[in-house]
């Protein structure tokens, strides 16, 4: 299988992703094969640690696919990271503003041109204790439902334990274990071609969110809770 073309600022990224995903933790990717080789696709993950875009990144790399990341605008402002995002094609998402619209477009436009488009519904990291996923943004539902492409569920499991954003603790030694897993892709059959009003999304957000939360159980080997975790007004 041949490798999709990503560019010069995709290849910038690897040199440090594959390197520094070595020294934070002892990797596993599973289900790559879950990722299509070509055409369009959706990856709708779990957010635990701001490690996790580093392990998203190479488990679409290593499954022979370029990724494009749904990230918080602030990032294009960054010296090099913001060259390097805007270089290699990645969406910028604005939110609660004119723009958020746009982001949302932007990346049906990707699915559409048969690219891998990955996002986190939740918004942020989780700030469920127990690291389970919180409610998650509609925005997922739409993007799902926009383009007739595979919408296909992974985790991050062990990002965490090294870095803790909300506990402001980074502890790379010992090299901890760290999973990527990719499920197979969730049916959307019987939500398509229906209008796109607020009940609808909410339901689909949440089918492809109890996925990816049994998705995360499995990697756990725990049961996980029945409800979403909420997060409060000022979160």
């Amino acid at each position: 299988m041949r490798r999709e073309k990503g560019g010069f600022w995709i290849a910038f990224c690897a040199v440090f992703f594959y390197p520094m995903g070595w020294l934070l933790g002892r990797s596993r990717f599973d289900g790559k094969e879950h990722i299509p080789s070509t055409g369009g696709a959706l990856l709708v993950a779990n957010h635990i640690s701001h490690l996790d875009p580093i392990f998203s990144g190479l488990v679409v790399h290593r499954a022979r696919r370029v990724p494009r990341f749904l990230a918080k605008n602030s990032l294009w402002s960054k010296p090099v990271l913001g060259w390097a995002m805007r270089g290699s094609g990645q969406i910028p998402v604005y939110r609660e503003s004119a723009d958020a619209q746009h982001s949302l477009r932007e990346g049906t436009r990707a699915l559409s041109e048969g690219k891998v488009v990955v996002i986190y519904p939740e918004g942020t990291i989780t700030r469920d204790p127990e690291g389970w996923p919180m409610l998650a943004r509609t925005g997922v539902a739409r993007l799902a439902l926009s383009a007739d492409v595979p919408v296909v569920p992974f985790v991050h499991w062990g990002t965490r334990d090294v870095y803790d954003g909300y506990k402001r603790k980074f502890r790379p030694l010992p090299r901890k274990p760290i999973i990527v897993r990719c499920g197979e892709p969730i049916d959307l059959t019987a939500y398509r071609g229906r209008p796109l009003d607020a009940a609808l999304l909410r339901e689909v957000t949440d089918v492809i969110m109890c996925r990816v939360k049994e998705l995360l159980a499995e990697v756990r080997q725990e049961e996980a809770p029945v409800q979403f975790f909420r997060r409060g007004a000022d979160s």
